[in-house]
């Protein structure tokens, strides 16, 4: 059941990347990000007043939100951070880069968290598991050469550096996931680190965007902000079920969501026609022969 919601997991965030790239065409990113946090706010606001002020109404079904001190808060504060941060860097570098550079670069993501799960847990990778590492480096490099192709130099690319820091700090994520899903309610933590995302882009919007708006690119309304949130969040909503579930492995389900990437791929190819191919074809299969090899080492 967990690894089938794994699978549905990661069509929805296959769907996510392709609705924030459009999103984000000639468009202003810090706007477009906090009205992506402003609708998950208020997809989950109601779930959380209404286990709060009408006892017995979702108690029991996957919508329960159960009340919880600071001791609990303070650790859904930092997943918030996290999350925020990786968005951050992500949205600039999905503004200025093809999908089909974010995709397989946001695909290695399994690959840190495994290596973050030796650093942090102590945990030892066998020969599948080095395999698959090999092959994301691999995967990499190869990557940068098509990137070449499109004057996209992968060394002195901010984007492209943005892009592996939203992928790093997403991998934290997933790391800091395995230990919120071992102790805190999983619905607690969806829908309150949404609500805590809000009042931190806030910040930045007033802050970052506002005092420069009429120098930057101009913020303009697409229906494809408010697919980001509601694909986003339900992508998250049954990704963190199938964790909460028994006999659910975080390195799976990680890699699984992975596989988004044949969905951004393709639409990518599709929708955006972008360039290279073939080339960045061959890439992307090294990352996904490299998500088989630690399926494999992780069984």
């Amino acid at each position: 059941m967990w690894l089938l919601l794994a699978f549905l997991s990661a069509a929805l965030l296959g769907f996510y990347d392709v609705f924030k790239k459009e999103s984000l065409r000639d468009n202003a990113v810090i706007p477009v990000l906090f009205l992506n946090t402003l609708f998950s706010t208020l997809l989950f606001l109601p779930f959380i007043v209404v286990s709060a002020r009408v006892p017995g109404v979702l108690e029991g079904t996957l919508f329960y939100v159960p009340q919880a001190g600071w001791d609990v808060h303070r650790f859904i504060v930092l997943k918030s951070a996290l999350v925020l941060s990786s968005w951050v860097f992500g949205y600039f570098g999905m503004k200025h880069l093809p999908l089909t550079i974010v995709g397989p670069i946001n695909a290695t993501r399994p690959v840190m968290v495994l290596v973050g799960a030796m650093a942090v847990f102590g945990e030892r990778l066998n020969l599948w598991q080095w395999a698959g590492v090999a092959l994301a480096v691999a995967s990499f490099f190869l990557l940068s050469r098509s990137g070449r192709k499109e004057g996209i130099d992968f060394a002195h690319n901010r984007w492209v550096v943005f892009v592996v820091l939203a992928a790093l700090l997403g991998a934290a994520s997933g790391l800091y996931d395995k230990y919120l899903m071992g102790r805190f309610d999983r619905m607690a933590v969806q829908a309150w680190y949404n609500v805590y995302q809000l009042p931190m882009m806030g910040a930045a919007l007033l802050a970052l965007w506002l005092p420069s708006r009429r120098r930057t690119t101009p913020f303009r309304w697409d229906w494809c902000i408010l697919l980001i949130s509601l694909f986003l969040s339900a992508a998250d909503f049954v990704y963190f079920y199938a964790l909460s579930l028994e006999g659910s492995m975080i390195s799976i389900v990680s890699m699984v969501r992975r596989g988004s990437v044949v969905v951004s791929f393709l639409c990518g190819a599709l929708l955006f026609r972008e360039k290279n191919l073939k080339s960045k074809a061959v890439d992307l299969l090294l990352v996904l022969i490299g998500m088989i090899c630690l399926y494999l080492g992780s069984k």
